[in-house]
């Protein structure tokens, strides 16, 4: 596209007598494909005794490395939970009520039900303070590497006070 708005723009449009040639006439031939580029590209790294690309694996682990990922980890977990039990509440026969009652039947003791409030409450108080936290990166400020370190301490700590409390109600 841009090869053809600049040889229409070099030699301008003319409407009586069509130049179908303005077309090709500037094209350069394909030589290679993307195939033989690449090939060419590994077999260069190759001679030179270049290393493969840096992998995950090469990376000291840190603070803030973990926090990202576990951010859009728990992003992606809690849009598929709730997508989950609103697809369920919607399909599957009775109400809430009665899926209730079930769960009341099944007489866990309250360890497990405690640890079963804490992971649905750490993942989402997580997401929200490790969100508030971003949102205050979003405004320019908390960029120098001990700000980072202590706003992602505070966003555990808080997440962790804020589930426990959660999970004892």
């Amino acid at each position: 596209m841009a090869l053809l708005l600049r040889t229409l723009g070099r030699q301008g449009v003319c409407l009586s007598r069509p130049h179908y040639r303005v077309l090709y006439s500037h094209a350069a031939p394909m030589g290679t494909t993307a195939k033989e580029e690449m090939n060419k590209f590994w077999a260069k790294n190759s001679r030179l005794n270049r290393p493969m690309s840096p992998h995950i694996t090469v990376y000291k682990w840190s603070i803030p490395m973990m926090m990202s990922i576990t951010h859009r980890g728990t992003g992606l977990g809690l849009s598929g939970a709730i997508s989950a039990f609103a697809m369920a509440a919607l399909v599957l026969p009775g109400s809430y009520t009665h899926y209730l009652d079930l769960i009341h039947s099944l007489s866990v003791g309250p360890l497990l039900i405690g640890l079963a409030k804490f992971g649905i409450a750490f993942p989402l108080s997580y997401h929200t303070y490790n969100g508030i936290r971003h949102l205050y990166w979003d405004l320019g400020k908390g960029f120098k590497i001990p700000e980072v370190y202590r706003t992602g301490y505070t966003v555990i700590g808080l997440s962790a006070i804020t589930s426990i409390a959660l999970a004892l109600m």
